[in-house]
């Protein structure tokens, strides 16, 4: 899962970050909104976790610019404003859910998990594919009945693949899907960890489509 965070408070900004991260989940943070509405036209996520009083544009624009343009993205509402009116009003600008701060992290986990799931067009919160069970809430992976330890990476790579099968994948869109924007990548990076998902959980699983990219393909 890619996450666009948009919170201008530094102290909770680094704490939602440093959750998400922890979850396994990819995020790109930022603290204006003009520097989300330009993310949103260069990268591609799985939802949005929104401040409504952030300088530059503030969510309730953003969220309203993005429905006017049918863009469908999952957005998760946070803001200090806790009244029935607030509430109303993000909503009703097309926002899927809401939190007024404080909130407890776990349940802004959960939250987002669900929101992304049903955008996903999944009922259960498992993911499964012939011997493959992945159970996003905890990050467990199993093979078979039997756990298997994958890297943060190798994690991320297999939930783009398996939400998406039949999907082909290049290097790049998967690259652009796992890392953050800050972070540096070797030209070879997918590559090694496709292959340590290969050795984990069956060589067959994950398909090459040569000079085009990587796909798990749909159960016959």
């Amino acid at each position: 899962m890619k996450i666009l965070l948009a919170e201008d408070d530094t102290l909770l900004g680094e704490a939602i970050q440093a959750s998400l991260d922890f979850d396994g989940i990819s995020v790109d943070w930022f603290q204006r909104g003009d520097e989300v509405e330009a993310a949103l036209n260069l990268n591609s996520y799985d939802g949005i976790i929104l401040d409504i009083g952030l300088p530059g544009k503030n969510g309730l624009e953003i969220v309203t610019s993005l429905r006017k343009q049918g863009n469908p993205i999952p957005v998760l509402l946070l803001t200090a404003l806790g009244t029935i009116t607030d509430r109303v009003t993000g909503l009703d600008r097309g926002a899927d859910d809401y939190l007024v701060k404080p909130f407890d992290t776990e349940e802004l986990l959960a939250r987002l998990r669900a929101l992304v799931r049903r955008s996903a067009g999944r009922v259960e919160p498992t993911l499964s594919h012939l011997d493959i069970t992945v159970m996003p809430e905890s990050r467990r992976v199993e093979k078979s009945g039997q756990a298997v330890e994958l890297s943060r990476y190798e994690y991320l790579i297999l939930i783009r693949l398996l939400e998406n099968r039949g999907h082909i994948y290049s290097q790049q869109a998967l690259s652009d899907y796992i890392y953050e924007w800050n972070e540096e990548v070797e030209s070879n990076t997918i590559q090694v960890h496709v292959h340590h998902l290969r050795k984990k959980l069956g060589k067959t699983l994950i398909k090459t489509r040569r000079g085009i990219g990587y796909v798990i393909e749909k159960p016959a």
